[in-house]
């Protein structure tokens, strides 16, 4: 899971792109379109801890979750409270169980090899 580059604490990927959707406005509806667009910003985007309260890009953190986030976004229609400018999705959670799955599976399909 992510962590803050600077202090090590875990970070909240709802709160992250919270701060996107706070800082980008209805642009974030636009970006959650592309992929492409969404990691570029995503990489360039500066995130402020809530932890330490320091700043860092986003390409400080694990893309290949950023790149599920994104699929979690567009998967999960509703997953956005747009007007409250808050993420309904316990994103970590998913992501976890995500990982839990793709182990499992790679488990799985090992055992059958």
């Amino acid at each position: 899971m992510a962590r803050c580059p600077l202090c090590g604490k875990s970070l909240d990927w709802g709160e992250l792109i919270e701060q996107m959707i706070e800082e980008k406005g209805t642009e974030m509806r636009e970006l959650l379109l592309d992929r492409e667009r969404f990691l570029s910003a995503f990489r360039e985007f500066v995130f402020k801890c809530p932890h330490c309260g320091e700043e860092f890009y986003g390409r400080n953190l694990p893309e290949k979750e950023a790149e599920k986030v994104f699929e979690l976004l567009n998967d999960f229609k509703g997953s956005i409270d747009w007007e409250n400018k808050k993420v309904r999705l316990r994103l970590n959670s998913l992501l976890a169980l995500d990982t839990l799955l793709e182990q499992w599976d790679e488990k799985v399909t090992r055992k059958r090899a």
